[in-house]
């Protein structure tokens, strides 16, 4: 296992590293800014920008790749992100805040390009789930394991600079490797559009994991604080959510591959949309209680995108896998763009609840279509035969998006993974 773990331990180590600065920094920025007694809304829009620099990367950051080289273009992201982040130690204007933010969501963009295109490179059919799977790992641990940096040190914009080491760190892995870039190929397209008329649900139900769980990340660390939790609290909060979205991915794909993965998407709404409407008359419950229940939204919510994919997957030809992802990426980054901007002007009009009275409506509208569309169209026949793959609450990358990769031992395009 560790042999065949070689080729790709760079990138996992690149990708752990840059994850776990963009873990301590997602509830880091929300807790300065309502410190410095910043505005809901502007909250909002500082953590959107990360979102809209992400959804820009998607649609460019290729050409970098292809300009230069996989090694190379990682360098220049990691570098992007690093600056970036040390800048936003030296000030405090919510407004550079917001370009700052993006220019992360730009390089992230890259960087998850990278990895995932280096990934489905190295990977064949038979190693295809335990490479993604050891990605996944990293991923998702490092975003968890972030924020406990607030329970260690002062929550103040000295931890900026860490931020920045991270960055700074995550590309010397990739830059000190002697393997070849992968080889590029043609990009396919698979437009929105293409997509809502074959599979209408897997759009939406992207869209609206985009639009959830980027309001929930971005600013339950502000309903916490305004609800009286001290910053600690918050980061074991926001650790505890994380882990849990990473421990129902493969029980809750297991269950969508038995019962039908509409089945399953209408389940995780109905129950995050009860919890949405707890926590949102709920603030002044113990931290155990909001914990719990916050907890049991992540896990609610964090397959929904994995879902769509999947049921996305199940509808088209296998050829078609790669591309139909670039569209589905777009849906879940043009929701997560426009996800915390909407919510904060809830929670500026009705309070801290009003970010959960958001998450409900939006969890409500989904369910609503969800079921039209069960009662409309029956399961394709061929459901279950594309297997459900776990992807992080936040789709972390994009072999959807990424140039056609060519390996040495293969003429064709090698396939990729469905949704992440």
């Amino acid at each position: 296992m560790m042999f065949r773990l070689t080729p790709i331990l760079p990138v996992l180590f690149g990708v752990l590293s840059a994850q776990l600065s963009l873990g301590i920094m997602t509830p880091l920025i929300p807790l300065l800014l309502l410190g410095h007694g910043t505005a809901t809304s502007v909250i909002g829009l500082v953590a959107s920008s990360y979102f809209v620099g992400f959804l820009l990367g998607t649609l460019s950051v290729h050409r970098l790749v292809a300009a230069v080289g996989h090694i190379r273009a990682f360098s220049v992201f990691a570098a992007i992100a690093a600056d970036a982040a040390l800048l936003l130690a030296l000030t405090h204007t919510a407004l550079l805040w917001a370009v700052l933010r993006g220019l992360i969501g730009f390089a992230m963009a890259g960087l998850f390009l990278v990895a995932e295109s280096w990934l489905n490179a190295r990977a064949d059919a038979a190693t295809r789930g335990r490479t993604f799977g050891a990605y996944l790992v990293a991923s998702w641990g490092g975003s968890a394991i972030g924020p406990v940096a607030l329970t260690l040190v002062p929550g103040n914009g000295t931890l900026f600079i860490w931020v920045g080491i991270g960055f700074a760190t995550a590309l010397l892995p990739l830059a000190m490797t002697h393997q070849a870039n992968p080889k590029l190929g043609d990009r396919p397209r698979f437009g929105p559009l293409r997509l809502l008329r074959i599979s209408p649900f897997g759009l939406i139900v992207a869209l609206t994991a985009g639009l959830v769980n980027s309001a929930f990340y971005s600013l339950a660390p502000v309903y916490l604080r305004q609800s009286g939790q001290p910053a600690v609290m918050v980061s074991v909060f926001v650790s505890t959510v994380m882990v849990m979205g990473l421990l129902v991915q493969v029980p809750v794909g297991l269950l969508s591959d038995r019962f039908g993965r509409r089945q399953m998407a209408l389940a995780g709404i109905a129950l995050a949309l009860l919890l949405a409407l707890a926590l949102a008359g709920g603030r002044h419950l113990p931290f155990a209680t909001l914990l719990g229940l916050g907890a049991l939204y992540a896990g609610a919510t964090a397959p929904l995108y994995g879902l769509g994919a999947a049921h996305t997957n199940d509808s088209i030809d296998p050829d078609e896998i790669v591309s139909a992802g670039g569209g589905l990426l777009f849906a879940w980054a043009l929701g997560s763009s426009l996800g915390p901007s909407i919510a904060a002007l809830a929670m500026g009009r009705i309070g801290p609840a009003g970010l959960f009275v958001f998450l409900a409506a939006v969890l409500a509208a989904a369910g609503l279509f969800t079921i039209a569309r069960m009662q409309l169209r029956e399961q394709q026949p061929g459901w279950g035969s594309n297997r459900f793959i776990p992807t992080p609450i936040a789709p972390a990358g994009m072999p959807e998006l990424a140039p056609r990769i060519e390996t040495p031992a293969e003429s064709a395009p090698a396939p990729a993974a469905p949704g992440d």
